[in-house]
């Protein structure tokens, strides 16, 4: 088989496994009861180079290819923890990105090189309870008063929202519609930011997600991000680096579940013989097997599109839908196999199919999905 990956990519990909398997997988159950994960992690995945993998060196980044950040996906799914690994990606591949490639220097010092260090804890602020993925509908305000912008309006389902340093937020600053969007770099330090609550989620659950609320906040103009009113097109590129991690992880994760079970099923036995030996199991794994090896070309060649900077909205779109999609029925048959103990939260595979349900919802709904490539297609 050909793969993308460099020995330089192994070894990378080796340094991850070893601290997710030490770091993390020993306390994934115990974090999920908890709601939250340590602060620490940030710190220590900064100072291990996974927040800037793909980030400019000036800034603390690594300056690698995106193939690095997919092999940091695909090792992160040993933690059995998708929270934390969501809250960990929001910081390197979603928050953070935009900062570095529009930000100024000054914004890169302020907010990205201690991000990317793991000292300041980053948050993406586009969701808002009245839109998704409707960027251009978003209504929370920035108006202009002197050197300052005043921000008012709220912000929903925002992956790391109860304890972001920064968020890198969208706001409106002109006229409705797409053309009236800015973003800019948040400190949350700022008088009238508030957390309204934090969401009681059906899964991911020790990332914190949360409502978030703004009520005259100033901050200085010269924390918008690249040019005003140009926002949208900066948060729609950045959509699909959220969407190609989205998609890679959940290869992961099928990846992860189907290891589970067959292990499972050469020790579990029922009427006398392993699970494994019965023909309706052997044939449904061979087909999930088949399936999951389709998805992840689908996602590696978005990756090689992406990597070259080439417009890749459409092997984006149809990664993270077939992935997503997939993954859900995946679970499933992986959760049936394990039988009553696929039901309890000590089993991995119990969290893995409640985790994997955001798949096909955050980052863009599969709906969405399909809408794109309807428009991409001319119909």
């Amino acid at each position: 088989m050909l793969t993308p990956f460099t020995a330089e990519h192994e070894a990378f990909r080796k340094s991850v496994r070893a601290w997710v398997e030490k770091e993390l997988t020993p306390h994934a159950l115990e974090w999920d009861r908890e709601g939250i994960f340590p602060r620490e992690l940030f710190k220590q995945a900064g100072e291990l180079g996974f927040l800037g993998i793909n980030h400019d060196p000036k800034y603390g980044g690594s300056g690698l290819d995106f193939w690095f950040v997919t092999a940091f996906c695909e090792e992160l799914s040993r933690s059995q923890n998708a929270g934390v690994n969501m809250a960990l990606l929001v910081q390197g591949q979603m928050a953070t990105p935009i900062i570095n490639e529009i930000g100024t220097d000054e914004q890169k010092r302020e907010f990205l090189e201690p991000a990317l260090k793991g000292e300041k804890i980053a948050a993406l602020g586009v969701s808002e309870p009245s839109m998704g993925s409707d960027v251009a509908s978003m209504k929370t305000t920035a108006r202009i008063d002197g050197d300052d912008y005043v921000i008012n309006g709220s912000k929903m389902w925002i992956t790391n929202g109860t304890r972001a340093d920064f968020i890198t937020l969208g706001v409106r600053t002109g006229e409705a519609g797409y053309g009236g969007i800015s973003l800019v770099t948040f400190p949350t330090d700022v008088k009238g930011f508030s957390v309204s609550k934090k969401l009681d989620k059906v899964g991911n659950l020790s990332s914190d997600t949360a409502i978030l609320f703004f009520e005259d906040c100033r901050i200085p103009r010269r924390y918008v991000l690249g040019t005003e009113n140009e926002g949208f097109y900066s948060i729609m590129t950045n959509f699909q680096g959220e969407r190609l991690v989205g998609a890679l992880t959940a290869v992961a994760g099928m990846d992860r579940m189907v290891e589970d079970a067959l292990r499972y099923g050469t020790e579990r036995e029922a009427f006398g013989k392993p699970l494994l030996k019965f023909q309706v199991w052997r044939h449904k794994f061979v087909e999930h097997l088949t399936a999951i090896e389709a998805a992840r070309r689908l996602a590696y060649h978005a990756v090689s599109v992406f990597d070259q900077k080439e417009n890749a909205v459409k092997e984006i779109s149809m990664a993270k839908l077939f992935a997503g999609d997939l993954a859900q029925r995946v679970a499933y048959d992986c959760q049936q196999f394990f039988g009553g103990m696929g039901y309890i939260e000590e089993t991995p595979i119990a969290r893995a199919w409640r985790d994997i349900r955001l798949i096909t919802i955050g980052g863009g709904t599969s709906e969405v999905m399909k809408e794109i490539l309807s428009k991409i297609y001319g119909f």
